[in-house]
């Protein structure tokens, strides 16, 4: 069976662009949002990392030709937006969790 006729993945893939598309209504609203919102934004970012992080490690073990040709893409995208090239996508999501982390420290402090 092809990695993206799965039920399972098909299903992560829907819930990743709903909450994509939750977090890029709010995006530029940041800056004006009070506390509460902040955080339910925070989360939601969090939310979405996690399950981009398990659909890449699937991506990352399956060895469908689709699923590793996804897998390339995510890469050179993240290239593209000034990642390095000898960064890995599970390097570049940690990283993303910590400044959610950092941030969200901040604003329950404030």
């Amino acid at each position: 069976m092809s990695f993206f006729k799965s039920e399972i993945v098909q299903e992560e893939v829907r819930k990743i662009s709903e909450l994509q598309q939750k977090v890029y209504v709010n995006v530029f609203n940041f800056p004006m949002m009070n506390k509460e919102d902040k955080l339910k934004h925070i989360h939601l970012l969090e939310e979405l990392i996690e399950k981009q992080k398990l659909l890449y490690t699937r991506i990352s073990l399956s060895d469908d030709l689709e699923a590793q040709e996804l897998k390339e893409k995510m890469h050179d995208h993240a290239v593209s937006m000034g990642m390095p090239r000898n960064v890995s996508m599970n390097v570049l999501l940690d990283n993303m969790e910590k400044l959610l982390e950092e941030t969200k420290k901040q604003l329950e402090n404030k």
